[in-house]
């Protein structure tokens, strides 16, 4: 309003000594005759009309500097809006490139489980083969030990044959002393073979022992392998944010012979690593489970603690 009436009354002024001239040229002024001495403007007035253009142009400087600034804002203001968009694209592209990452190392991570099940199931089948071996190679010992044992008896048979053969023209004493001695061999001989037959059952005892403790290792070995599969396939369905770092969920599971969840239940652990815990398990519907019995019996219900994974 300041500006407005700085304005006003110069021009006031200004305007009111055009319309006096125009009101004199009106009014019949003779030209013809001599000028008169008209009375001149006031140097106030003069200076008024002075004072007012002067304030015009300055008024219109400041409009142009005004509008200079503004366009200069404007320009500052789209160079930033243009910047923050390029951020956020760039911001964008780095979050497509880790999503791209995550997503290879998860590929990584599932080729590298299956190729350890199948470094697992070449070994077990190996492991397999190797008893195989072993067994026959033992069958075929026992056998060539029976026949060598049953070689020797008949040897000794025929030997005893033949000093009994030798000894059937001596005295009746000494024929008796030989049946003696026979008989006292005989006794002998079926003592031997009953502590030998005993002696080779407390060995097949020993051996039955040592290849249960063997199945029994083995066992424990699936069901870590199994466990660390399980784990793995929660871990793959679980959907994770930086709240969760360092915290755990204990979750109790229930599995059919098919490895299909027919239970899950929360035991302990933090309330958002248990939701999404329990998320990924529903989600995944079938962990794996072994075609074992032995192995599917420790497994078919596991309380297994989720920690989640961070890269």
């Amino acid at each position: 309003m300041a500006g407005k009436s700085d304005f006003t009354v110069p021009l006031i002024i200004s305007a009111s000594i055009h319309v006096g001239v125009i009101v004199v040229l009106a009014m019949g002024v003779d030209f013809s005759e001599k000028p008169k001495v008209m009375p001149q403007v006031s140097a106030p007035a003069v200076q008024a009309v002075v004072v007012d253009q002067k304030r015009v142009n300055e008024r219109v400087e400041k409009l142009k500097a005004e509008k200079l600034a503004a366009e200069r804002k404007e320009k500052a203001r789209q160079e930033e809006l243009d910047r923050k968009a390029r951020e956020a694209r760039q911001a964008r592209e780095r979050e497509q490139a880790r999503i791209k990452k995550l997503e290879q190392e998860r590929k990584q991570k599932e080729l590298e489980t299956q190729n350890a099940a199948k470094a697992a199931k070449a070994a077990k089948l190996k492991e397999q083969q190797e008893k195989e071996k072993a067994a026959k190679a033992e069958a075929q010992r026992k056998q060539k030990e029976a026949e060598r044992k049953a070689a020797e008896e008949a040897a000794a048979k025929a030997e005893a044959k033949r000093k009994a053969e030798e000894a059937a023209a001596k005295k009746a004493a000494e024929e008796r002393k030989r049946k003696a001695e026979a008989e006292a061999k005989r006794k002998a001989e079926e003592a031997a073979r009953r502590e030998q037959e005993r002696m080779m059952q407390e060995a097949l005892a020993a051996e039955q022992a040592a290849l249960s403790q063997t199945r029994n290792k083995q066992v424990m070995s699936e069901v870590q392998r199994y466990t660390s599969m399980i784990r793995a396939t929660i871990q793959r369905h679980l959907v994770v944010d930086e709240s969760m770092r360092g915290k755990s969920c204990r979750v109790f599971i229930r599995l059919a012979k098919d490895g299909f969840v027919t239970g899950n239940e929360i035991v302990s652990g933090d309330p958002v690593v248990c939701r999404a815990t329990k998320a990924a398990i529903n989600k995944a519907g079938r962990l794996p489970v072994s075609p074992e019995a032995d192995v599917y019996n420790k497994l078919k219900e596991i309380n297994l603690t989720v920690q989640p994974e961070f890269n």
